[in-house]
């Protein structure tokens, strides 16, 4: 098993260019399924979340091929409509899967999603938004059987909850839909945005982009996408900001639209780092001492949930205290055990986490509890006394490529390691 090994203490300095957005290219890839034809999609992360979803994708039929970071998606001819649980099962977003299946094919076959264990995170509202547009769903099995054999209908929607997934599982099956459908309470997030301008360059009527209301005139066919260009990924540039801020920096990070981290940037000001914004990206400088400042996670604009946990390893070295509040996953707290061993002072009461500053973190042996914890104590080792060895790292590599050699261009003393075993 791989571990990542971290000496820390050396400070970060220089620039680093991130990926394509994670969370994007897996929901264009789904999205590619929706048109027969070729489909090619540039600054695609080589990550191994994209190689289950290729295998997801390869087992409907559909031929997926890899040049550096664009792929080639033909999806002409669908063999299945099953998404099997022993691919669905290692990565959550394969139910993005389901709804483009329904529209294209009529019916879909998927299991019961998984991944990171950060909370529920019901498909409720997948499901009876699905249903809302006339499609008929029953469980059995561990799978999603869903048949539409009259095609879907479109339909006025209101999410309980602004779910990323639920909009854009419900966006890609409308814009197949006989009519107009309205869905209100839409997420917002950039990636949804980069899905909607893709399927608009299919050949999708979409109206509302970017706001909480789609309003979407269904067509009977889409035109498979000629080139699409992924969005930056924002969570893996501010994981470097704040590993910047951690390590004093100045950390340029490139390859991402600062706009799409307003209020991360406005954070970190608020505890001290001086930020300098370019047209592709931002500039951080940590200060000596970070001041602490309290976060609630919630849907974009807000604070978004997948910084939570490197936010936290920042607070927990700063001076004062403050209290993280997680308003999006119930679970996504299991970085503190961990971090606490490091010697970090946190304290969890339901949603919120109470983060007293330490002077300093010790180095110890952690495991990675989930993708983004598992990059927040991979941060923590940056600025802990001796070393740190962080196990479980196949999390980490499900969203971040590169990581370790990254930080290291950037002045970390870090390796990946192959260990006999895991320690978890």
């Amino acid at each position: 098993m791989r571990s990542i090994v971290i000496r820390g203490g050396s400070p970060l300095s220089g620039e680093v260019f991130v990926e394509g957005a994670k969370n994007s290219a897996l929901k264009l890839m789904a999205a590619s399924l929706l048109a027969k034809g070729v489909s090619r999609i540039s600054n695609v992360p080589d990550i191994s979340d994209v190689h289950t979803m290729t295998e997801v994708l390869g087992g409907l039929g559909v031929k997926v091929t890899r040049t550096s970071h664009e792929l080639v998606i033909d999806a002409t001819s669908l063999t299945s409509v099953e998404a099997p649980y022993e691919m669905v099962s290692r990565m959550r977003a394969s139910i993005a899967v389901l709804g483009p299946l329904v529209a294209r094919c009529g019916q879909a076959r998927v299991a019961m999603p998984g991944g990171c264990a950060i909370g529920s995170r019901k498909i409720d509202m997948h499901l009876r938004g699905l249903e809302a547009f006339g499609v008929h769903v029953e469980f059995g099995h561990g799978f999603i059987d869903a048949t539409a054999p009259e095609g879907i209908r479109g339909a006025h929607v209101i999410l309980d909850f602004p779910s990323v997934g639920a909009t854009e599982n419900l966006l890609m099956a409308s814009v197949l839909a006989q009519g107009k459908t309205t869905i209100e309470n839409a997420a917002r997030e950039p990636e949804i945005v980069d899905l909607a301008n893709f399927l608009v360059k299919a050949g999708a009527r979409i109206e509302g982009i970017g706001t909480s209301e789609l309003v979407i005139d269904g067509v009977e066919e889409l035109a498979p996408v000629k080139e699409h260009t992924v969005i930056g990924d924002r969570i893996e540039a501010g994981t470097f900001l704040v590993a910047g801020a951690l390590a004093k920096g100045p950390v340029t990070v490139r390859g991402f639209d600062p706009a799409h981290l307003d209020m991360l940037l406005f954070k970190l000001r608020e505890a001290g780092c001086s930020i300098e914004i370019h047209d592709n990206g931002a500039t951080v400088t940590g200060p000596p001492v970070p001041t602490a400042v309290d976060v609630q996670t919630l849907p974009h604009p807000g604070f978004p949930t997948d910084m939570q946990a490197q936010f936290m390893v920042l607070m927990s070295v700063a001076d004062g205290s403050c209290v993280i509040t997680e308003n999006v996953f119930e679970n996504r707290f299991m970085l503190t055990d961990e971090l606490s061993r490091m010697g970090a002072n946190v304290r969890v009461e339901g949603h919120h986490a109470l983060v007293r500053g330490v002077d300093r973190l010790s180095g110890a042996p952690v495991c990675a509890p989930d993708l983004r914890g598992g990059a927040a104590l991979v941060l923590a080792g940056l600025i802990a006394d001796g070393e740190s060895v962080v196990t479980n790292t196949y999390h980490i590599e499900r969203g971040y490529e590169r990581f370790v050699e990254k930080l290291r261009a950037l002045g970390a003393d870090i390796e990946t390691v192959v260990m006999k075993e895991d320690a978890c």
